[in-house]
């Protein structure tokens, strides 16, 4: 599957026009307790991600930037701008808005090396609580922060894949992703998925 990302001029009313894409189980894409959507696009300077996340318990206890977060609720991006799949940035980000971010080194044969003294200066996310349960989170990733990136080309591909943790009220931890791994381990980056720059 492919994901077609738009370029705009900014972010204003632009969700509502935006394809989205739901997570599903991690393991085989089985049907999620709780609904989550992830749209993109992107300006002349950065990634934009919004999560749109039902939850209905919030487990964030975690306050400094880099704390093992993903041991709570988190919503998580893995993108490889080059393409390579030794070779990706991972962010994160908790429901009270702390972030992580790391450069991971990825062997392919279960060894993996996460840098997260690396840090993305412009890595930020707003997240905003809207009625009946619902949580919204809106990642900005700066082209410039992945090692002086470029802004992207019309039609240039990147691979990545979108991920979330929730804890449950009985502490039952649920794994969901834009493409399932087939195990509950999110760095399978032979499922990263196709996320294709257009300027419409």
């Amino acid at each position: 599957m492919t994901y077609s990302c738009q370029f705009v001029q900014d972010l204003d009313g632009i969700w509502s026009d935006l394809s989205s894409e739901r997570l599903t189980g991690v393991l085989a894409g089985e049907p999620p307790r709780l609904e989550t959507t992830f749209q993109a696009c992107w300006t002349e300077d950065s990634l934009y991600i919004r999560f749109l996340c039902e939850d209905d318990h919030i487990v964030a206890t975690m306050t400094e930037h880099d704390d093992p977060i993903y041991q709570e609720d988190v919503v998580e991006v893995f993108v490889s701008p080059t393409g390579k799949l030794t070779d990706y940035y991972e962010f994160e980000v908790s429901p009270t808005g702390v972030l992580f971010d790391a450069v991971i080194r990825n062997y392919l044969d279960g060894r993996i090396d996460g840098d997260i003294a690396w840090h993305a200066p412009g890595f930020r996310a707003e997240i905003t609580p809207h009625a009946e349960g619902w949580v919204s989170y809106v990642v900005r990733i700066p082209f410039a922060d992945l090692d002086g990136r470029a802004m992207p080309a019309d039609g240039e591909t990147w691979l990545c894949n979108f991920y979330r943790i929730d804890d449950d009220r009985e502490g039952n931890r649920h794994y969901w992703a834009w493409s399932p791994t087939g195990r509950i381990n999110y760095h399978i980056p032979e499922k990263f998925r196709q996320m294709v720059f257009e300027r419409g």
